[in-house]
């Protein structure tokens, strides 16, 4: 394992974009396809993303169509709708099950700030186990002898910076959804 300053800001980076697109997926108020980006469905002995399995479609501004290919999978799918936490209950019709967007009251507007809560802690542990592999492997090169110890600190302070940074950002983001989320 060595340290690379580009890959641990690489990695946190792309825990920003994973917090984004679970961000978008809460969309408020209106009906969105990446409302369901975040659904896995447990389908063919594993679990795929609703998008392998179905297509979904905005029919209008309060209503998704959710069109699974393979009939086998319809339950499966109408389930993990259920289960996600998104609070949408699908209607079924065929392999099409349509989600009415429930409009947006003061407790569902809570809801979806703990859910964008949610998203932002994972996207700081993610973060933060990122700055964890980039101080092993300090840790590492220093005993091998690959680096001294004050090189060896001020790299740890360099991860540092950037670990602060990183959830900095995702505490911006989570503020700005939440601020999106509460708007009337």
């Amino acid at each position: 394992m060595s340290y690379s300053k580009q890959d641990i800001e690489r990695r946190m980076e792309g825990a920003l974009a994973s917090l984004a697109t679970e961000f978008s997926g809460l969309r408020t108020g209106r009906a969105s396809v990446n409302l369901l980006d975040s659904i896995k469905v447990p389908a063919y002995g594993g679990v795929s993303p609703l998008s392998q399995v179905a297509s979904v479609t905005v029919t209008d501004t309060r209503m998704l169509s959710v069109n699974v290919w393979d009939k086998t999978v319809v339950g499966a799918v109408d389930r993990a709708i259920r289960e996600s936490g998104l609070g949408l209950n699908p209607i079924m019709d065929g392999q099409t099950l349509r989600l009415p967007i429930p409009p947006l009251n003061e407790e569902r507007r809570g809801e979806l700030t703990k859910i964008a809560g949610k998203y932002a802690e994972a996207a700081r542990v993610a973060v933060r186990n990122v700055r964890r592999d980039g101080m092993d492997a300090l840790k590492k090169m220093e005993k091998a002898g690959e680096i001294g110890e004050d090189r060896a600190r001020s790299l740890s302070d360099e991860v540092q910076k950037l670990t602060d940074t990183y959830v900095a950002r995702v505490d911006e983001m989570v503020k700005a959804k939440e601020a999106e989320i509460m708007q009337v």
